[in-house]
């Protein structure tokens, strides 16, 4: 049996690594966690936030409504209280594409 590559995904990610992912301070992530109830990080005891792969797509949510669609923080706390099913599907959509965008810029390169 030939062997396969597994996908390997973290479970949790760190203050540090989800602010180079989205490209912003700390403190902005801190503010969200404070304003928005379906951000939920672990803490460790030394207070260390860990965020799951749950909470990266709630801060994906987050980031869309506020940066690209121009929601305040307010709108988009509403918007999510009352459309959170239909978001998640929107940005689940909007994250695919992107992998595909992806995808076909490397074929392009690659020809």
């Amino acid at each position: 049996m030939p062997y396969k590559e597994r996908d390997i995904s973290k479970m949790y990610y760190t203050m540090g690594e989800v602010t180079t992912m989205f490209g912003v301070n700390h403190s902005l992530i801190r503010y969200y966690e404070k304003e928005f109830d379906v951000l939920q990080p672990k803490k460790n005891k030394k207070g260390n936030r860990y965020f799951t792969n749950e909470d990266i797509e709630n801060l994906k949510i987050i980031f869309h409504l506020v940066r690209d669609k121009g929601y305040t923080i307010q709108g988009a706390k509403d918007h999510l209280k009352n459309n959170m099913g239909e978001t998640k599907s929107q940005q689940s959509i909007l994250t695919s594409l992107e992998n595909l965008k992806k995808f076909l810029l490397e074929v392009r390169d690659q020809l």
